[in-house]
């Protein structure tokens, strides 16, 4: 029997992941529709529409809108009548479980995307993740870290958790397009500078950004042609980190705000470093993946996804949470052993890349969505 799945989501711009699911999942069996909270304009919403699959959009820019959104949310769901809610991101949850349960909907699933964030960060924020762990039939954990959080802090049961890890597009990261590397190379290394590190971080203070800033200025003393190139270079922890760039030549790196391009953009890098400052920093963590599909040499600390696939030594670098000596020291180690670097590119990828195939997250959904 044909399912309809209405995906509630909140907050998202552009996002692979969700255009994956809507060109992939079997139209045999599934038929999709999407309710976007604060997606009106966004790239998301006009992929749908060109794919004519039904999309409409809640506003809620604040607390106090989230009364009318779940309103204006349960009369669409009344209007889709779908057999299944699939709900993503804080918002989304909150209003598109409670609009889901209001309009009889019983089978109520929601993905979470963060971890211990609420927990350190917002404390009073933690029941509203336990109310929306209430409400849903089902929780997508998307990682062995959320699934801890889940049972551990927050005391769902584990019969009503699925664990299905993000799905990626392997063969893009795997085989770049070379043009368009040319093309990003030129666009951020017009010069030709070497090494390159890479890093695709928010500036929040649990990406860990900050430690890293300090071994690209120490890198500078043995590689003054170096540079760091900073994506996502934005965030409640800016002004912190501006403070730490300013200790850099201006020539030494580069702030980027967004690219679209990630798939080819690694191809740019020759170190790659992501440092969380805890296990439990990250939910997932795609830029594990990324890095290892893409094969670049990955400089890490083990959080979200890490804790389950890195192995130091064999498949990258692994450095102590908050440490710029270490990740420094891990750098030079790869610029300077070609033997070590080529052996943690080659077992990068074979541990991932069967893993986190976008076939295998497909193949996970229709299962949770038909059974």
């Amino acid at each position: 029997m044909k399912k309809n799945i209405t995906c509630i989501i909140s907050d998202i711009d552009k996002a692979l992941a969700f255009e994956w699911a809507a060109e992939f999942l079997d139209k045999e069996k599934i038929t999709l529709s999407f309710i976007l909270i604060n997606g009106e304009n966004s790239f998301l919403r006009n992929y749908l529409q060109e794919k004519h699959i039904p999309v409409y959009a809640i506003n809620c820019k604040s607390k106090k809108n989230i009364p009318l959104a779940v309103w204006k949310c349960f009369w669409l769901l009344k209007k889709l009548n779908p057999d299944v809610v699939h709900c993503h991101l804080f918002f989304a949850n909150l209003i598109g479980l409670t609009a889901a349960k209001m309009a009889g909907i019983k089978s109520r699933i929601y993905t979470r995307h963060h971890s211990d964030y609420h927990h350190v960060y917002f404390p009073k924020t933690v029941k509203w993740d336990k109310y929306c762990n209430s409400l849903a039939t089902k929780i997508v954990s998307i990682s062995d870290v959320v699934t801890n959080i889940l049972v551990q802090k927050e005391n769902v049961e584990e019969n009503k958790i699925v664990k299905i890890h993000h799905g990626f597009d392997t063969k893009s990261f795997i085989e770049p397009n070379e043009e368009k590397v040319t093309a990003l190379n030129a666009k951020y290394n017009p010069q030709n500078k070497k090494p390159v590190i890479g890093v695709i971080s928010r500036f929040t203070e649990w990406k860990g950004v900050q430690y890293i800033i300090p071994a690209g200025k120490k890198l500078l003393e043995k590689y003054p042609d170096a540079l760091l190139l900073l994506f996502n270079a934005n965030g409640d922890y800016e002004k912190e980190i501006d403070v730490l760039l300013k200790e850099l030549p201006q020539y030494s790196f580069q702030k980027i705000k967004f690219e679209n391009d990630i798939a080819n953009l690694y191809k740019v890098f020759d170190v790659f470093v992501h440092v969380p400052i805890s296990e439990n920093a990250e939910a997932f963590g795609q830029t594990y993946i990324e890095t290892m599909l893409s094969s670049i040499p990955l400089v890490a600390t083990k959080s979200g996804i890490g804790n389950e696939i890195m192995k130091h030594e064999f498949n990258c670098l692994e450095v102590p949470y908050q440490n710029s000596e270490a990740i420094y020291n891990a750098i030079l180690q790869l610029l300077e052993n070609e033997t070590l670097k080529n052996e943690l590119i080659k077992n990068a990828r074979q541990s991932v890349e069967e893993n986190f195939s976008i076939n295998k997250m497909i193949t996970s959904l229709e299962q949770l969505y038909l059974h």
